[in-house]
């Protein structure tokens, strides 16, 4: 029997606001039992920038969970918790890797009842992190949006949130959009699969456009300095501090080190819903396709499993939302039915633009973390050069005005910075944006090379090999055939043709990462 395609409310995904609450989430718990956790959420930048933040969280008292009666309290008592956890363990140096009994143990129970690693999640930084300014107004306007928690009190770091919570908003509507696409497959109509597909596409690109407006509000300075180092988690953070991870004292005596990967976009349902409604598929790192597997001599242990970053992250979304997308997984049919009707150029063209507008999207966000990471490790490596050369045992430097706390710090910037999910972020990006074009069905597509097709869009050469087709800048679906970032395009040419352009000229570093990995 085929499984039903997946109900909404039975896994809290809403009609209206996608994977964002139906109701806009709680600006502080109702109870005055909880008003210590919320005195200490409200006022973390001044008690980071005091270095208070240690004693003020050693002194709170023992609270239980037992008086939050809502979804919403359960997970405005995530966020908050959550927050006090990361500053308790970067906040300072050095790192701290014991979490004290009155953090550890509510905050155990929380993430327990939500399904949802005890950490600070993108669930917490973005989806229940908001408050629409006027109730009245759109939640997709950033404009109309505002934070109600923050390490530092910088509009940059509330933008940086909302920006998501903005794309969130306003990428809802292609969730029912697409499960009825998928209806649509089922019997055979094609025409409303076309259709469906179509606005689909020019959603994601509205969406590319949302996108680039993080430049607006928020510093590429203050979020890899100021805001990133207090958003990482403790997973492969042994040269920030915390060689074992993180551990939550219960007082049971038989506690043990936990390492979480930090706050990333990846972890995005919507996101991921993107993916698994096209068909897109996602190899571990470094996986080419098609990639024979490895042979293994008789006598001698198989090699591990390769890291598969993107399906990791499945495990920090909150559990209804996770268990939406398995379900969704296992009757997801566009692609399969793309590739049964390749005779009917509108349903291959639709898809192909939804392919290519999901590119132009990753594409974007390259673009955008090659400035707010890439260029700002290179440049927090050379203050670190600086300082080191102007070091001497008699006149040693032990800090740095303006230098990042815990992970961006010391002898982790100089070796090379892990980003905050633990992850080598150049290489998982780029090749995350490849795979999203390896089911494409149209000629522009099928390309021998790279090189041929950067070629081709550049003399104007009609990508679709259908009748009545247009050339790429005139598209009926305007620019989705445009790429969005010089880099990249010239990425595509051999090495010996590359010159430096674009944002961030041509640059290889594939040994930093950070929050964001779409």
């Amino acid at each position: 029997m085929i499984p039903p395609i997946p109900s909404l409310e039975d896994y809290q995904v809403s009609p209206e606001n996608g994977f964002l609450p139906a109701e806009a989430p709680l600006s502080r718990l109702p109870d005055p039992y909880y008003e210590s956790w919320e005195e200490i959420a409200g006022d973390l930048h001044n008690l980071i920038t005091s270095k208070k933040i240690r004693r003020v969280v050693e002194d709170l008292p023992q609270l239980s969970t037992s008086r939050l009666r809502t979804e919403a309290e359960w997970r405005r008592a995530y966020l908050v918790l959550g927050f006090l956890v990361n500053s308790y363990v970067w906040g300072m140096e050095p790192a701290q890797e014991r979490v004290p009994k009155c953090l550890s143990i509510p905050f155990l129970k929380v993430s327990d009842h939500l399904d949802i690693p005890p950490v600070v999640t993108y669930a917490a930084c973005c989806l229940w992190n908001y408050k629409p300014i006027y109730p009245a107004g759109p939640i997709d306007l950033v404009e109309n949006l505002m934070t109600h928690v923050t390490f530092t009190g910088l509009m940059d770091e509330s933008w940086f949130y909302l920006i998501s919570v903005a794309i969130e908003a306003r990428g809802a509507p292609t969730i029912p959009l697409m499960l009825e696409a998928m209806k649509a497959a089922r019997q055979g109509d094609s025409l409303t699969v076309s259709e469906c597909l179509t606005m689909f596409a020019e959603r994601i690109m509205d969406l590319r456009e949302l996108l680039g407006r993080m430049t607006e509000q928020c510093t590429p300075h203050a979020f890899y300095f100021r805001i990133r180092p207090l958003l990482a988690g403790s997973k492969n953070m042994a040269e920030a501090g915390l060689p074992n991870g993180v551990l939550f004292e219960t007082g049971t005596g038989n506690e043990e080190y936990r390492q979480y990967a930090g706050g990333s976009n990846a972890q995005s349902s919507l996101i991921q819903f993107f993916d698994i409604a096209l068909g897109v598929q996602h190899r571990p790192t470094g996986v080419k396709k098609d990639e024979p597997p490895i042979k293994v001599d008789q006598g001698h242990a198989p090699p591990p499993p390769r890291h598969n970053f993107i399906e990791e992250m499945r495990s920090y979304m909150p559990g209804p939302h996770r268990r939406f997308l398995e379900h969704l997984a296992s009757v997801a049919n566009i692609r399969d039915y793309v590739e049964a009707n390749p005779e009917d150029p509108t349903l291959t063209t639709a898809y192909d633009e939804c392919l290519r507008a999901l590119s132009s999207f990753r594409d974007k966000h390259l673009q955008i973390v090659s400035r707010y990471i890439v260029i700002m490790s290179q440049e927090s490596k050379r203050r670190m050069s600086t300082v080191a050369a102007a070091t001497s045992p008699a006149n040693p430097v032990h800090d740095i005005p303006g230098n990042p706390l815990g992970l961006a710090k010391g002898e982790a910037a100089k070796k090379g910075l892990k980003g905050t999910g633990g992850t080598k972020l150049m290489p998982f990006l780029k090749q995350s944006r490849d795979e999203t074009m390896e089911p494409a069905t149209g000629a522009w597509s099928k390309t021998s090379s790279k090189f041929e097709s950067y070629q081709a869009r550049s003399r104007n050469i009609t990508p679709l090999s259908t009748p009545g087709s247009t050339p790429r800048s005139s598209s009926p679906i305007n620019g989705f055939a445009v790429r969005s970032c010089k880099v990249n395009d010239f990425e595509d040419m051999p090495t010996a043709s590359r010159i430096g352009v674009g944002m961030a000229g041509d640059w290889e570093n594939d040994d930093v990462g950070g929050l964001c990995h779409y």
